[in-house]
C-alpha cells in the first residue's frame, strides 16, 4: 500500500516537514508493510522554501537583507538544480512574524528586502524568480522592493521617497533609469491564490491591512495611496496594474512588479503542485493524507489543500485530512468529499499546550488511523 503524505504546516507549531515526519512515525508504529512517500507542501507563506527544498533539492543561499522595519535580518532563498530558477519567500524579508505586535502598522513597513533577495538571485545567475507572497506585513504596492531594484520615487519637491505605504500618496515622479538592467531578462512569477483588487472595498488595504495592524484611518489612507500609486504607474509605463486579478495580494507587491518588470501573477497552488509533480504522485498512491492547522469552510476553496483535493477527485483517490482544529461546520460540508476528518486534539486543552504537544498529537492520531486501516485490511 502506497501512502502519500502531503500536509501543509500547522501554523505556529509545526512545519509541513515535521507534520510529515510525525504522521510517518505513527504509521510505522503500527506496520512496516507500507510505502510512505513524504511531500510536505506550503501555501506561499512561511515554510514554502523548506517544503520545496525537501521536495526538489537545490541550493539554499543565505544573506543579510533589510527587514520590514528597516532593520537588518537574516534570510535565505532557494536556487533549484537548474541553477536558473530561484524560489523566494516574501515572508523571509517582509513577513508579519518579523514585526512585534506592538509595532505592526503597514503604513511604515517595507518590502525593500524582497527586492534585495530578487537582486541577489539575479546576480547569482537566475533568469526566473518564483516569488511566494504569503504572510506579508506590508502594504506598499511593492514600492520598497522596486526601490531596492533601482527604481526611484520622488515627491512634488523632487525629494527621494523611501518605499513604504506612508509614501504612496506622495509619489509624483518615477525614475527607472537606475533600475537593474539585468531584470529585463528575468521572468518573475508572483505565486498567489488571492484574487483581491489593488484598492477599493475588496482591495489590499480594506481586506488585509487591519490584520497587519492598521486602524480605520490607516486603511483609508493606504487605500487612497494604492489608487494614486497605480495612477502614477500608468502615467509612467502605460500599464493598468489595478486591473490585474490578484493585484491586491500581499499589499499590492504583484502590482508593482507587473508595472515595471517582466512579471505575472499566477496560481501559487498550481505552481507548487506542478513543481512537486503532485498529480503523478497522487495518481500512483492508494491513500493520501493531508491537513493544516485548522479545517473550516474555506479549506477546500482557494487554499493549497483544495488543489490536493481536486487531484484526488480527478483520480478517484481517498483523502484523509488532519488538523489541530476542525470547525463543526466542516464535518457537514466535507463529509461526502473526503474519506475522513480528524482533529489531533484528544481532550480539553488550551492553545499553548496544543502547540507544545502538536508533534506528539499528530503522531498519536496517525497511529490510531493506521490501526483502524490495517485492522480492516488484515
Amino acid at each position: 500500500m502506497k501512502i502519500l503524505l502531503c500536509p501543509d504546516s500547522f501554523k505556529g507549531s509545526l512545519s509541513s516537514h515535521k507534520v510529515c515526519n510525525a504522521i510517518k512515525r505513527g504509521f510505522l508504529r503500527c506496520t512496516h508493510k507500507v510505502e510512505i512517500v513524504e511531500k510536505p507542501v506550503a501555501d506561499g507563506g512561511e515554510g514554502t522554501i523548506e517544503a520545496l527544498y525537501y521536495g526538489l533539492g537545490g541550493r539554499l543561499v543565505k544573506t543579510e537583507i533589510t527587514g520590514p522595519l528597516w532593520e537588518k535580518v537574516n534570510a535565505q532563498y532557494l536556487i533549484l538544480d537548474d541553477q536558473k530558477t530561484a524560489i523566494i519567500e516574501m515572508a523571509q524579508a517582509a513577513g508579519l512574524t518579523l514585526v512585534p505586535i506592538q509595532k505592526r502598522n503597514p503604513r511604515y513597513t517595507t518590502t525593500f528586502g524582497v527586492g534585495e533577495l530578487v537582486n541577489n538571485a539575479v546576480k547569482n545567475g537566475c533568469k526566473k524568480v518564483i516569488l511566494a507572497i504569503g504572510g506579508s506585513a506590508t502594504n506598499d504596492g511593492g514600492m520598497g522592493a522596486l526601490a531596492a531594484l533601482g527604481v526611484k520615487f520622488y515627491d512634488e519637491n523632487q525629494k527621494l521617497l523611501p518605499g513604504m505605504g506612508e509614501n504612496l500618496l506622495k509619489v509624483q515622479t518615477i525614475d527607472t533609469e537606475g533600475a537593474e538592467k539585468a531584470m529585463n531578462e528575468v521572468e518573475i512569477l508572483i505565486a498567489s491564490d488571492v484574487k483581491n483588487s489593488l484598492f477599493g472595498p475588496e482591495g489590499a488595504a480594506s481586506v488585509y491591512a487591519p490584520q497587519k495592524g492598521a486602524n480605520e484611518e490607516d486603511v483609508f489612507f493606504l487605500d487612497k495611496g494604492l489608487m494614486h500609486f497605480s495612477k502614477v504607474i500608468r502615467e509612467k509605463t502605460g500599464k493598468e496594474v489595478d486591473s490585474i486579478p490578484g493585484s491586491g495580494a500581499a499589499g499590492g507587491i504583484g502590482a508593482g512588479f507587473c508595472g515595471f518588470f517582466n512579471a505575472q501573477i499566477t496560481s501559487g497552488i498550481q505552481l507548487i503542485m506542478e513543481l512537486l509533480n503532485f498529480e503523478e504522485e497522487i495518481a500512483t498512491s492508494d491513500l493520501i493524507i493531508s491537513g493544516e492547522g485548522k479545517i473550516d469552510r474555506q479549506t477546500l476553496y482557494g487554499k493549497l489543500i483544495s488543489g490536493i483535493y481536486e487531484l484526488c477527485q480527478k483520480h478517484n483517490k481517498p483523502l484523509i485530512l488532519l488538523a489541530g482544529k476542525v470547525e463543526e461546520e466542516a464535518y457537514s460540508i466535507y463529509g461526502d468529499k473526503v474519506l475522513a476528518l480528524f482533529s489531533i486534539v484528544n481532550g480539553p486543552i488550551n492553545e499553548d499546550e496544543a502547540f507544545l504537544k502538536a508533534e506528539y498529537l499528530v503522531e498519536n492520531t496517525s497511529y490510531n488511523i493506521a490501526k483502524l486501516i490495517f485492522h480492516n485490511f488484515s
